[in-house]
């Protein structure tokens, strides 16, 4: 069983301990609604805690393997795109997972990206409640 495949199942059966053997300890993770990327393990796995909890009927509907290049160091690395279907914040959402490996099969590099536009804005707003509520970012200042 591939890296992507063990992945897969470990989202589908929502079992972050299978996740955590498959992040490298530096992981970085690209969002959709984000600039920068969340990096290092211990803040992933909080994302995915958070991710889990707010996708609602997420499926897989397919994937793709290959090679492409990484936004990190711009080398080719092994890579699979696993494409997906989910509901967030009462909006459809259509989207992919992109991985990338490591030299020992960990995924090292994930980025996500989902459409449409309205999807990523309820998908951003939704996590972001989620990690303030978790303690993983701070709360928006009030003014």
């Amino acid at each position: 069983m591939t890296t992507a495949d063990r992945f897969r199942a470990a989202v589908e059966a929502r079992d972050l301990g299978a996740l955590d053997d498959l992040f490298s300890d530096d992981v970085r993770f690209y969002s959709p609604v984000k600039f920068t990327p969340f990096e290092g393990k211990p803040m992933v796995l909080g994302l995915f805690r958070v991710l889990l909890r707010t996708f609602r009927d997420f499926r897989y509907l397919g994937d793709h393997t290959g090679t492409a290049q990484t936004s990190a160091g711009g080398t080719d690395a092994p890579s699979a795109v696993l494409l997906f279907r989910a509901t967030a914040g009462g909006k459809q959402i259509h989207g992919i997972d992109l991985l990338h490996f490591a030299a020992d099969g960990r995924i090292k590099e994930f980025t996500v990206m989902v459409r449409p536009q309205s999807a990523v804005h309820a998908l951003g707003e939704a996590v972001h409640a989620g990690l303030v509520a978790d303690g993983l970012v701070p709360a928006p200042a009030e003014h």
